[in-house]
This record gives structure tokens, sequence and C-alpha cells, in this order.
């Protein structure tokens, strides 16, 4: 697969992934509302969660798996996700690259890969992995960083351009350089071609956290805001409206 790309970037101080999360229930609640709209009614033998960070939906896995993995390349993420998640011997946590996983072939009935995809700008090998990991028939959630939201479009229609098809790279200009983290938005089309080709494909569409704003977050009661998001993530898929697209894939 050539050159291993560097996935450590939460290793550092400066990123308290755990912390990130504090004020964001909307989201999480969001993500989960998806991911549990996507499972029901599914239940496998075997879970990874690609980069998975601290564990932060491996609790939610277990309520679809008899046994999940947490594969997550930064030390720093697993020491916390120890604390996060306890000592439950039915979460085990690897260290291993996404592009690079140490899982057999065809070991994993469902393996998930959310929030990751903003941090590759070229995703190929990791969703080579996934594919590899996969048995036939096996289940996929990835999480893809949209660059053909609503906002973003009303701009590109503004400015008479057309929606690119490469990703584009959202950091500021300071921030363009190899010792910050890669942060990249996906056109959904192009990436459900890339996993088609990778043997995955999507059975699947949501548009998730569609209400993500922070106007909305002081003028709508949380309560609210949820129950509209689970309204609005599979009528507002086909139009890829918000942030976060969340895929279902089968393999083969």
């Amino acid at each position: 697969m050539g050159q291993k790309k560097r996935a450590d970037f939460y290793d550092g101080p400066a990123h308290d992934y755990l912390r990130y999360w504090d004020g964001r229930d909307y989201e999480q609640a969001a993500e989960e509302l998806a991911m549990r709209r996507l499972l029901k009614g599914r239940h496998f033998a075997s879970a990874v969660d690609v980069g998975g960070g601290y564990g932060r939906l491996c609790l939610l896995l277990k309520d679809f798996a008899d046994h999940v993995t947490l594969a997550e390349p930064s030390r720093r993420q697993l020491d916390i996700a120890d604390r996060f998640l306890g000592e439950d011997p039915t979460i085990d946590r690897v260290q291993t690259q996404a592009d690079d996983l140490v899982f057999a072939d065809a070991s994993a009935g469902l393996v998930t890969m959310i929030r990751v995809s903003h941090h590759l700008p070229d995703p190929a090998a990791e969703f080579a992995e996934i594919s590899r990991v996969l048995a036939p028939g096996g289940t996929a959630i990835v999480e893809v960083a949209n660059l053909a939201h609503a906002r973003n479009r009303i701009r590109y229609l503004l400015r008479r351009e057309p929606m690119p098809t490469e990703p584009v790279d959202i950091r500021s200009a300071e921030n363009r350089h190899d010792e910050e983290i890669p942060f990249v938005n996906h056109n959904p089309r192009v990436v459900i071609e890339q996993l088609a080709a990778a043997g995955l494909r999507t059975e699947r569409v949501l548009s998730v956290s569609n209400l993500r704003s922070t106007t909305l977050k002081k003028l709508m009661p949380h309560r609210f805001r949820v129950a509209l998001e689970r309204l609005l993530q599979p009528l507002l898929a086909k139009v890829y409206f918000g942030p976060s697209i969340f895929l279902l894939l089968r393999k083969g």
C-alpha cells in the first residue's frame, strides 16, 4: 500500500478529544440516532470501530455485537479509553493504523469508521482495509465529512462554480503544513464510487447533524432539535444536506 500515513495526531496534549465533545450533546445524539437507525434489527458476532478515539461509540456498538474492538492509532486515546470504557471484557482496545489494520481477512461482521474521513485526503487504502477485514456479506458504516452540504452548495452556486469532486482542504492557510492534522471535506458521490471500487456497496444514506448551528443551539431546546433531527435524517439524505453523511454498506 506504499508509505503508511501518520495517524497519531491525537497523541499530542493540545488535542483533548474527550473534552472536544463537551457541549456537543446534539452532535453526539444525532450520530447515535443514525447508528441505531442503520443497525436496527441487526446483530453481529464481532464489530470493529476504526479510528474510534477513546471509544465514544463502542458502548453503542455493544447493543449490536457480541464483541467490539476499538481500533485506534493514538496511544493517548487508548489510554483514555481504558478509563472511559472501564474493564469491559466485551470491548478490546487495539493500537493499529486504519490503512494497515492488524485484523485477519474476513474476520469481522461489522466495521464502522466515524469522524475519520476528514483526516484522509485519499481514503482508498482505508476503504480497502475495511473491505478486507469484513466477512463476505458483512456490514460497514462509514461517515463522510460532506463537501456538498447545503451552505457549501449555496456558496458554490453564488460563485458560479461547480461542486468540486476532489477533497477540499478546509484548514486555514497558516495551518496547512505537515505537522497539523489534515482536515478535508469530501464529495459524497465520489466517496460512494471509491467505496464501490473497494467492494463495498452502498445500501442506505442518511444526512446527519442537519441542525448543527451555534444559533440553533441558543434558540431551540435540545430535545426538540434531536426530535427534528430524527425526522430529517432520511428526508434530506438524497440531497446530501447535512455536514455529515452516514453510509450503510455491504461487502459483495
